[in-house]
């Protein structure tokens, strides 16, 4: 039975192995051969997981789950995870504790990995603290004024969210007098128990996932944190909460109306994101209230959970586009910098990387055919489905609003200005900039095949 668990969770063994060897290789002051080391692990992670992608079982009596979500989950984190770690090379290679840097963001995937799999309370826990940890440190590293602050504000938030869904999941064990997410079915008829559990829940992960009213920690901490920190925080560890939710709320029963309230949960964190951008003139500000809004759209998925067969699909296919698109954007600002007057006249200058950035920001918005339009129809299609066309609708119309956001980004990139000559262009960050590219533009191209 050990052999068989161990067996289905390779990937994750590998990960572990790799951040160790990391961690040696910093220790020897050797920041490129750890870089190689990650990557290398993450490959080989990726590719462990394809055998057991069609896979539906749990291993370790029930507590984690080796299941379509959570093997599709490592497709997408593993190799968001490599393009985070190429920006990071990209901006303070050759500086003090890069190497430690490189073992953080494997170590918080780990607990990524974790979140995505949950099939048990505890391990929701232990993702979360995983995750946490590592994130303070990485916001943490620059050690400036704006850095440390971010990591404190990041360190509190974190800590007070995280004691609510400990102590609120208490009332959920003590309802089924079990940890597993699969008996959360013997809550039926007893509403007060499954909303405790449930509002800690929403808490503790609407924290990770940059939830309304959760989310004020979210513009500080990016703007402290390296662009390249920011990036991946924005598009991991807010990933990873969205499959914990999904995998704990599939077997919560829907009549207790927590679809309504995730429902008007995501309504307020789309409009809310892409009002607040709307008057940013920082460009790290401005990407970060925009991955609030994208919190909004891709807890549409998991509102339509156990009631459209879309759901799931929906909210891997979103979470996939969203991780290329999203770290894409990010590559381009730490190319141009950090404020809105940075980008004017960079698309003329620099045309074909002033072109991604203008596809990146067209598919946050949904416009077809790419990549992010594929997975905003798949959203409101799977929201339709399961009854909710009033948040679709809400949906449509904020997608109209961030338009408006992105073209204020888009318009000043390709005026006329002098301000942008020529410039270094690190290989890594172009790399990073070329596949999100091809991702963005050709999954959008090939939809019926990625959702079948």
């Amino acid at each position: 039975m050990m052999g068989r668990d161990l067996s289905f969770l390779l990937p994750e063994l590998v990960l572990v192995g790799t951040a160790m060897l990391m961690i040696v290789a910093e220790m020897l002051r050797a920041a490129r051969l750890g870089l190689a080391i990650g990557l290398a692990g993450l490959a080989t992670a990726t590719l462990l997981t394809l055998p057991v992608l069609d896979a539906d079982t749990t291993v370790f009596s029930g507590t984690y789950r080796i299941d379509a979500l959570s093997g599709w989950a490592k497709l997408i984190l593993l190799p968001g995870t490599a393009l985070a770690l190429l920006m990071v090379r990209a901006e303070i290679g050759g500086r003090l504790r890069e190497g430690s840097v490189h073992a953080l963001i494997v170590l918080v995937t780990l607990g990524a990995l974790m979140l995505s799999g949950a099939g048990d309370m505890m391990l929701v826990v232990l993702g979360v603290v995983l995750t946490g940890l590592g994130s303070f440190a990485l916001v943490a590293w620059p050690r400036d004024d704006a850095a440390t602050e971010a990591a404190m504000k990041f360190l509190i938030f974190g800590a007070v969210t995280g004691a609510v869904m400990i102590y609120g999941l208490t009332f959920w064990f003590g309802g089924t007098g079990s940890t597993l997410f699969a008996d959360l079915g013997r809550l039926t008829g007893r509403p007060l128990v499954l909303a405790a559990g449930l509002t800690a829940l929403i808490v503790g992960l609407g924290y990770k996932g940059a939830l309304v009213p959760f989310h004020f920690w979210v513009p500080d901490a990016y703007q402290g944190a390296p662009v390249s920190i920011a990036a991946y925080l924005s598009v991991i560890t807010k990933a990873a909460a969205f499959f914990a939710l999904a995998q704990a709320l599939r077997d919560l029963p829907r009549e207790a109306g927590w679809p309504l309230a995730l429902g008007l949960i995501a309504a307020a964190t789309m409009t809310f994101g892409y009002l607040a951008a709307l008057v940013q003139s920082n460009l790290v500000r401005l990407l970060a209230y925009s991955s609030i809004a994208q919190s909004g759209y891709l807890l549409l998925a998991v509102v339509a959970l156990g009631a459209s067969e879309l759901a799931l699909p929906a909210l891997l296919v979103f979470a996939a586009a969203y991780v290329a698109m999203n770290l894409g954007a990010f590559a381009v600002v730490l190319l141009a910098g950090r404020e809105l007057s940075d980008l004017e006249g960079f698309g003329r200058a620099h045309p074909w990387v002033g072109l991604s950035m203008a596809v990146f920001l067209f598919s946050l918005t949904g416009i077809p055919p790419l990549f992010g339009f594929v997975g905003k129809l798949g959203l409101f299609a799977a929201a339709i489905d399961a009854g909710h066309l009033w948040l679709a609708v809400i949906g449509i119309l904020n997608s109209v609003l961030g338009l408006g956001v992105y073209l204020r980004l888009v318009v000043p990139m390709f005026a006329a200005s002098e301000r942008h000559g020529a410039m270094p262009m690190p290989a890594p960050l172009l790399t990073v900039i070329a596949l999100t590219l091809a991702v963005t533009l050709s999954f959008g191209m090939v939809t019926g095949l990625f959702l079948r």
